[in-house]
């Protein structure tokens, strides 16, 4: 990446303030293959200053104009896909075909889909004699996390562009070259400067100089219910909004109508995708206790097909996890699962067998796993389920509900049952018979999974204040 030691400021590529850098795993090797500067307070000072200098102009372009801008993003972002796609396959391991057709293909999704919602989205509207009118809400740190690096910048960047919002993002710094390019993508489609700023570097330092600076309006993250406290906590003294989406320990509910030789493999298989690491990966499938040997059976062939390996392969599912960190966090959570005496059903501790080499983690189901275990408690963040018996849909309810988390619920079965489920459920989102994935519906959570909703019209919204124009109309 030829703008690896650089930040994106004010319409260009700049040299930092600090000759100190921050080293880039692939880990799939285990081996460093770039650097990337690690910015500073002063650094993000000078992105917040050029944000601000021009908000004022691009928050007073029309409708119109937003369009059209972020139709020339999307036609850039076309042109550079693969580019992308190749960047989280070596920086996050990714497998070459879910980093294009998945990964990088989010990007074309929530610009469309921010298009449309922008299309048809009222910036005013009458009540009375009163004019509420919706406006920019300033300028907007965006911070955005490793596991979906493009999914999670596009959609805060896309609505933050189609409210008026000027911003300065930080990226995460173990997977940041996908959102380089993508700042490439911004400059050739034109975007004006001072409009998007990105400033590479930690959390403790840029994240915390972001969610501080007294002339950012808002910060929206992605990450973990540890990273959304400690920015809630660094906006506090300047009083400004904040938009959370952190973790999750979803529920998978098996109705006792399911097809089970359809409804668990697909679980499996979501739990499992982009290697567990999702803040929404279904890691609880609750069964009925009757159902528990069938569905233990299933659920270990499903995973033994699970094909592990080089990432660059197009043949692999699942890759490596992103970190050393990730990787030992999940081997510590395996070995807890088997300490705690959850069943092991397959995989377990240690590589797969065969590699020998890499941050790859064998793909591993429990079985009667209770509540107060740490694996149905804990978000693991990797290739591994939890299955957990129930005796009637009260105790599913009551054991889906029995967490500090509520980004997302699966309910499997029939329709009229689940629907009646899921109004039980305290969850943003639940998904019933595993449903074509709807990017206009609004995403966020309950409890610690956060604060504030992303997609369509409702990632519009977040970035915008309400004015109430009095005594505006007439009569």
């Amino acid at each position: 990446m030829k703008h690896a030691t650089q930040f994106y400021i004010d319409g260009a590529w700049v040299d930092p303030l600090s000759s100190e850098r921050i080293t880039v795993i692939n880990p799939t090797t285990e081996e460093p293959f770039a650097e990337i500067a690690a910015g500073t307070s002063a650094d993000v000072d000078r992105a917040v200053k050029a944000a601000k200098a021009a908000f004022p102009a691009f928050s007073t372009t029309s409708k119109e104009e937003r369009l059209t801008l972020l139709k020339r993003i999307l036609d850039c972002y076309m042109d550079r896909r693969q580019e992308v796609a190749d960047a989280l396959t070596q920086e996050m391991g990714a497998p070459k075909r879910f980093a294009l057709d998945a990964q990088a293909q989010t990007g074309v999704n929530h610009l469309r889909h921010t298009m449309i919602a922008l299309e048809n989205f009222a910036f005013e509207r009458p009540q009375g004699t009163t004019l509420i009118v919706r406006e920019a809400i300033g300028v907007v740190g965006l911070i955005t996390p490793w596991n979906w690096p493009i999914n999670q910048l596009v959609l805060k960047v896309a609505p933050a562009l189609a409210a008026g919002c000027t911003m300065v993002v930080k990226p995460s710094e173990i997977a940041p070259f996908g959102a380089m390019i993508f700042a490439d993508v911004l400059h050739e489609a034109g975007v004006p400067k001072g409009v998007f700023n990105l400033v590479n570097g930690d959390g403790p330092t840029v994240g915390h100089a972001i969610s501080s600076h007294p002339d950012v309006a808002m910060v929206s993250i992605t990450g973990s219910t540890r990273a959304g406290a400690a920015v809630a906590k660094a906006a506090a003294d300047t009083i400004k909004r904040v938009a959370q989406e952190l973790g999750g320990k979803t529920a998978n509910i098996l109705l006792d109508s399911a097809d089970f030789e359809g409804a668990v493999p697909r679980g499996v298989q979501n739990c499992f995708r982009n290697t567990g690491q999702s803040c929404t990966s279904p890691a609880r499938m609750l069964v009925p206790a009757a159902m528990v040997s069938k569905v233990e059976e299933i659920a270990r062939q499903a995973a033994e097909a699970m094909r592990v390996g080089d990432p660059t392969r197009e043949d692999v599912d699942l890759g490596p996890a992103v970190s050393k960190a990730q990787f030992d966090k999940i081997q510590h959570y395996i070995e807890v699962g088997i300490a705690e005496g959850a069943k092991l059903v397959t995989g377990g501790p240690g590589l797969p067998e065969g590699i020998n080499r890499g941050y790859f983690v064998r793909p591993t189901v429990f079985s009667n796993v209770s509540p107060d275990m740490t694996i149905a408690r804990d978000e693991i963040f990797g290739p591994v389920l939890a299955i957990m018996p129930y005796r009637d849909l009260d105790e599913a309810v009551a054991i889906a509900n029995d967490t500090v988390y509520g980004l997302s619920a699966n309910v499997q079965g029939d329709r009229e049952t689940a629907v009646k489920i899921a109004s039980r459920l305290r969850s943003g989102q639940v998904l019933i018979n595993y449903p074509a994935y709807d990017s206009m519906a609004p995403f966020g959570g309950y409890g610690q999974s956060g604060n504030g909703r992303e997609q369509g019209v409702y990632g519009i919204e977040e970035y915008l204040e309400t004015k109430a124009v009095v005594g505006a109309l007439a009569g």
